[in-house]
C-alpha cells in the first residue's frame, strides 16, 4: 500500500477540483493531447489559414463575423472558391450584422456561385422582431478535422493595414490547433450551422476519440451561445483563483458590475490586475464611457494601459504563467450574455510564458492610465488618436458589442444617479445632462405630437404581437406533428 502523502495527494485533489470547477463554469472539457501555435496579426494569422485551405483534402468549415468586400475578402474569396471547384466541401458561415454595409451581396452570391455553401447568421425576421440583437461573432476556420484556428481576427484589409496612407495593421491575436479539441471546434461549428438550416450530416462529423495526439498541451474549447454564459463564468473563476498576475487585453471592455468587483478585489488581494486596451477607436464617440469604468479600477490598483497604435481588437488573457485564453469573447455584456463567441482556454506553462512575453511587449507601445493629484483618470503624454472612423477601411467589426457596451455604461450611470448609490464622475455628469436634455425633448414631442409618436409605437406593438402569435401558433402545430409521429410508431 502507498504512502499517505498529505501535500502530494492534497495538491492532486485540489488541482483535480479545480479542473471540475474550470469544466462545469465554461461547460468544456479539458482535453490533452495538443499542440498550440500563437499567431500575432494578420501577418502571421491570415497566411496560416491561406495555406491551410489551400492544402484541404475534405472540407473546410470557416466562419467569421465579418468577411470586407475588399482586397482581402477577396483574397480570401478566391481560394475557397477554388478549393469548392476542387470538390472539397466549403462551408462558410457569417453575420448579418457583421457583413451590413460592409459587404455587398454580389460577394456572397460569387462564393455560391463558385460552390461554396454560404450562410448567415440570424438575419431579421418578422417573427422574431429583436432576434437580431444576437450576433455570431466567432473567427474560426477548420480544415479537414485536423487543423483549427481560433482568433479575434475577422477578414479585412484594416488587419493587414494600409501602408500607401501610412495606416498601421490592427493588433489582434489567433492559434492554430491541432490534436483531439479539433473535435470541439468543429462540433462548436456544426451547431451555429444547424441554427441556421439543415444541419451536417452525422457521418461527417469528427470523433474526438478517433483523432491522435499532436502534442502535450491541454486545452478547452469554450463555445458560448446565447444565455449561456460559460465564457463569463470562467472569467470570473480566473479573476478569483489568480494567486500572482492576471494581464487581460480588450478591444471594448465593459465589464460588468460583478465582474469589476472580481478585479478589485484580485487586486487588493496583491494580484498584479492589468488590463490592455485601444486608445483609438472605431467609435470615437464612445471613447468616453469607456474610460468612465477606469476609475474603479484605478483606485483598487488595477494598472489599465491604452495601446497608441492603430486600432487593438485582440481578446486575450494569461494568469499566473499557467493559464491562458485566446479568441473572439469581449469583457462586456453583449459577448458574454448575447453573442456565439469561440475561445480557446490552455492550460500550459510554455504557451503562457510566450502569451506573457507578447503582453509585456504590447505594453512597450502603450501609455498607462493614472488618477491624477485631482482624481481624474488621465493618460500622461497621451498621443494624438487615431479616429479610425476617418480612415478608409476603417470600419467596425465589433461596432455592435462596443454600441451594446455603451448603452450598458449610460444605464448603469443613469441608474446610480436615480439610486444616489455611488459617487458619479464629470464625465457621467456630461451623460447625465445629455441623457435628461434627451429625454425633456421626448416629453416635448409628446406632449406637442402625441400622434406622431403613438403610429410609430401602435405599429411596434402591433408587430410584436403578431410575431409571438404567429411563433406560439408554429410551435402548436410543430407539437401536434410530433405528436401524430410518436402515435403512428
Amino acid at each position: 500500500m502507498p504512502l499517505y502523502n498529505p501535500d502530494r495527494d492534497s495538491v492532486t485533489e485540489m488541482r483535480a477540483r479545480a479542473d471540475r470547477a474550470f469544466s462545469r463554469a465554461a461547460g468544456a472539457p479539458l482535453v490533452e493531447g495538443n499542440s498550440v501555435r500563437l499567431l500575432k496579426d494578420a501577418r502571421e494569422n491570415y497566411p496560416a489559414w491561406l495555406d491551410a485551405i489551400g492544402a484541404a483534402k475534405h472540407h473546410i468549415h470557416f466562419e467569421s463575423y465579418l468577411i470586407h468586400d475588399d482586397s482581402a475578402g477577396r483574397k480570401f474569396a478566391d481560394a475557397l472558391n477554388d478549393k469548392a471547384q476542387e470538390g472539397i466541401r466549403v462551408r462558410l458561415i457569417y453575420d448579418w450584422m457583421g457583413g451590413f454595409g460592409k459587404t455587398s451581396r454580389r460577394f456572397w452570391n460569387l462564393l455560391r456561385a463558385g460552390g461554396v455553401e454560404v450562410r448567415c447568421y440570424n438575419p431579421p425576421r418578422f417573427d422574431s422582431p429583436l432576434g437580431w440583437l444576437s450576433r455570431d461573432h466567432r473567427k474560426t476556420l477548420v480544415i479537414d478535422g485536423q487543423i483549427g484556428f481560433i482568433t479575434g481576427l475577422c477578414v479585412g484589409r484594416m488587419w493587414e493595414g494600409i501602408p500607401e496612407k501610412n495606416i498601421s495593421p490592427w493588433r489582434d491575436t489567433g492559434v492554430e490547433v491541432r490534436g483531439p479539441a479539433i473535435a470541439d471546434i468543429e462540433d462548436a461549428f456544426a451547431h451555429v450551422w444547424a441554427m441556421t438550416g439543415e444541419p451536417i450530416p452525422e457521418h461527417e462529423l469528427i470523433d474526438r476519440d478517433g483523432l491522435c495526439r499532436a502534442g502535450e498541451v491541454n486545452m478547452r474549447v469554450v463555445a458560448s451561445v446565447p444565455a449561456t454564459a460559460g465564457m463569463f463564468r470562467l472569467d470570473h473563476l480566473v479573476a478569483a483563483l489568480a494567486r500572482n498576475r492576471l494581464w487581460l487585453t480588450d478591444a471594448y471592455y465593459a465589464g460588468t458590475t460583478a465582474y469589476v468587483q472580481a478585479l478589485r478585489a484580485a487586486a487588493k488581494d496583491g494580484v498584479d490586475v492589468r488590463l490592455l486596451v485601444p486608445n483609438a477607436t472605431d467609435i470615437p464617440l464612445l471613447r468616453p464611457l469607456s474610460r468612465a469604468g477606469y476609475r474603479a479600477l484605478l483606485e483598487a490598483g488595477v494598472r489599465v494601459f491604452e495601446w497608441n497604435g492603430t486600432m487593438l481588437h485582440a481578446k486575450t488573457a494569461v494568469a499566473d504563467g499557467r493559464w491562458a485564453r485566446v479568441g473572439s469573447t469581449n469583457l462586456n455584456i453583449s459577448s458574454w450574455f448575447g453573442n456565439c463567441e469561440l475561445d480557446a482556454v490552455v492550460e500550459d506553462e510554455s504557451f503562457a510564458r510566450a502569451m506573457e512575453e507578447m503582453y509585456l511587449q504590447d505594453l512597450t507601445n502603450s501609455t498607462e492610465v493614472v488618477l491624477d493629484t485631482r482624481r481624474k483618470v488621465r493618460a500622461p503624454g497621451e498621443p494624438r488618436r487615431t479616429h479610425l472612423a476617418r480612415t478608409r477601411g476603417g470600419g467596425s467589426s465589433g461596432s455592435s458589442g462596443r454600441a451594446a457596451a455603451g448603452a450598458a455604461r449610460i444605464g448603469r450611470a443613469v441608474g446610480a444617479a436615480f439610486t444616489g448609490r455611488r459617487v458619479l464622475e464629470p464625465v457621467e455628469a456630461r451623460l447625465m445632462t445629455a441623457a435628461g436634455a434627451l429625454l425633456l425633448i421626448f416629453a416635448a414631442l409628446f406632449a406637442l405630437f402625441p400622434r406622431m409618436l403613438a403610429y410609430p409605437l401602435l405599429i411596434v406593438f402591433a408587430w410584436f404581437g403578431v410575431a409571438l402569435l404567429y411563433r406560439g401558433l408554429k410551435l402548436h402545430l410543430e407539437g401536434k406533428r410530433s405528436g401524430a409521429k410518436e402515435t403512428k410508431r
